[in-house]
């Protein structure tokens, strides 16, 4: 298992319960990274990512938020400042698909719940952290994408698709407006992984992406965090600015 550079790091990891923001958690503490595990509903599975992390020898928190919301954004930021006193590291991973349609039938509740999940959730955290990273001359901040935002998404996903293309526009803007702070922004989008994520936005079976996947195999999100936790570390210092594609050659 290849290890990072992290000194005395803390990170927030928000959507940690399952999936890739899970296997991040796990990886980012047996770097020995202090981790914030943010979940919104998932609390046991939460806990079981937490209690999994400590066992690497790494300290951490649960903290409970609807990153949706500005307000319970804000308190999470505080709450883990509260108890690690800073904050190095954050991955805004929470997102996700609630339900496919198409725009001809989309109706302004589903599209706002989408871009709240998806857009609002990365602006929200994003903003409430940047004044602690500048003050401290450091920062990491790794967005979750997806490979719907080159592609233009699979059956009925064109705003989710819209939404993750905003996630890359704004992970470009934020590095140059950063970058002068000595903080990185990127953001990574991953393919078709092995996660709960295709479960819930109803997908489908698997095997019908393995012919556009030139490795012929679906991801894990093992695989995605690894690449998350070296945009994390300090090994990627002159990184900043760009889109990393984890999708076996699809794309």
């Amino acid at each position: 298992m290849t290890s990072f550079t992290f000194e005395n790091r803390v990170a927030l990891v928000t959507g940690g319960s399952t999936g890739i923001g899970a296997a991040t958690v796990k990886r980012l503490a047996e770097n020995g990274v202090k981790v914030a595990v943010n979940y919104f509903q998932s609390e046991d599975q939460a806990r079981k990512v937490a209690e999994s992390a400590r066992a690497s020898g790494a300290q951490t928190v649960l903290v409970r938020a609807d990153v949706r919301d500005r307000a319970q954004a804000e308190a999470m930021i505080s709450r883990t400042l509260k108890e690690f006193g800073k904050i190095d590291i954050l991955v805004n991973n929470a997102g996700g698909l609630p339900k496919r349609a198409p725009v001809l039938e989309m109706d302004e509740r589903l599209y706002n719940e989408i871009m709240n999940l998806n857009v609002h959730s990365v602006f929200h955290c994003s903003k409430a952290i940047i004044p602690h990273m500048i003050k401290s001359k450091y920062g990491r901040i790794v967005n979750v994408s997806s490979i719907a935002a080159f592609t233009g998404g699979g059956r009925n996903a064109t705003i989710y698709a819209a939404s993750k293309a905003w996630v890359n526009g704004f992970t470009k803007g934020l590095a140059k407006e950063l970058a002068q702070h000595g903080v990185t922004v990127n953001s990574v989008a991953p393919g078709v992984i092995d996660t709960p994520f295709h479960v819930k936005a109803e997908t489908g079976g698997y095997e019908s992406f393995l012919p556009q996947i030139p490795l012929r195999r679906v991801g894990t999100a093992e695989e995605v965090a690894s690449l998350i936790t070296y945009l994390a570390s300090d090994d990627s210092s002159f990184v900043t600015g760009s889109v990393f594609h984890v999708n076996g050659g699809q794309y």
